[in-house]
């Protein structure tokens, strides 16, 4: 047998085995982030329900993470999370608005985080990775300010042990990082200014402007926006509101130029480098499904 063929022939037994090992050490993994709106309206809307979990197993995704789970219960929770083919899932809680993360992979509850926070957040591990759900006030960019230093000091810990991190959720805040949109956007400001004065209860703006200091915080913290790296700026960023607030053609425009970047998956930089893809479901597909469009990221772990 000659020397050439069989150093083509050990090239090709490595090449094989290379790609084998590569394989094992590699996984594709899909997350999706959802704000449900009222939990169908606390579990009234049927049709709505359908709809969206059958767009939900449509895209096959790896773990979910929803917001506004109003009415749920551990079981109603496990029994949707079946219908897109998850055995794993935890509530935040039974009452007001519920936080909620399912899986294809066991998960370790490890903090229901409600004291100091508006609606609360949960920390789990699934995969390997430290998964952090979270559903801001939606009222006051002081109160978020304060969420986000509770968070933020459980995040560090994570991140400082070499962990994989993932916060994802509704922020109910604004990204630095999209400031050319709402600078170019003065009926957004306009109408801003309007609701923190009729809403005793709300201050969403800061001095009359743009408020950026919250997800600032989270970028401080040493979490990368994936969003921002995969989804051009203008608005295909826009996650909320959605066209369900539509009456006419002419308010389809409307909506979009007061739209806003709130829902966001935030990752670790041991991450980074392992995304391969983001998305926000803001075209007709997901219209109607929710006020919030999903948010998606898909990574190839290591």
């Amino acid at each position: 047998m000659n020397t050439r063929y069989m150093k083509t022939k050990s090239m090709m037994l490595f090449l094989l085995l290379f790609g084998l090992v590569n394989g094992i050490c590699q996984e594709n993994f899909k997350l999706i982030s959802y704000n449900i709106w009222n939990g169908f309206e606390w579990g009234k809307d049927t049709v709505r329900q359908g709809k969206l979990l059958s767009w939900m197993d449509s895209q096959k995704p790896d773990v979910v993470a929803l917001q506004e789970l109003c009415g749920y219960s551990d079981e109603r929770l496990t029994r949707e999370a079946k219908a897109w083919g998850h055995d794993y899932s935890v509530l935040l809680k039974t009452t007001g608005y519920s936080v909620g993360l399912t899986s294809k992979y066991p998960i370790t509850l490890k903090e229901k985080i409600i004291d100091g926070m508006h609606h609360g957040a949960l920390h789990c591990s699934t995969n390997g990775i430290e998964l952090f759900v979270v559903h801001l006030s939606p009222f006051k960019w002081g109160k978020r300010n304060e969420e986000a230093e509770i968070l933020i000091g459980r995040i560090d810990r994570e991140i400082k042990a070499g962990n994989k991190v993932i916060v994802c959720g509704d922020f109910n805040a604004l990204s630095p990082i999209d400031t050319e949109w709402y600078n170019s956007r003065a009926e957004l400001l306009e109408d801003s200014r309007k609701s923190d004065e009729k809403n005793d209860h709300a201050e969403n703006l800061r001095e009359g402007n743009f408020n950026y200091s919250v997800m600032s915080k989270f970028y401080g913290a040493g979490l990368f926006d994936i969003g921002s790296k995969f989804v051009k700026a203008g608005n295909d960023r826009i996650s909320f509101p959605t066209q369900v607030f539509r009456k006419n053609e002419t308010d389809k425009k409307k909506l979009i130029d007061k739209g806003t970047r709130i829902d966001y998956i935030l990752t670790n930089y041991n991450l980074v480098g392992q995304c391969i893809g983001a998305k926000i479901y803001n075209g007709p597909e997901a219209y109607y499904l929710s006020d919030h469009y999903p948010v998606e990221a898909s990574f190839i772990l290591k």
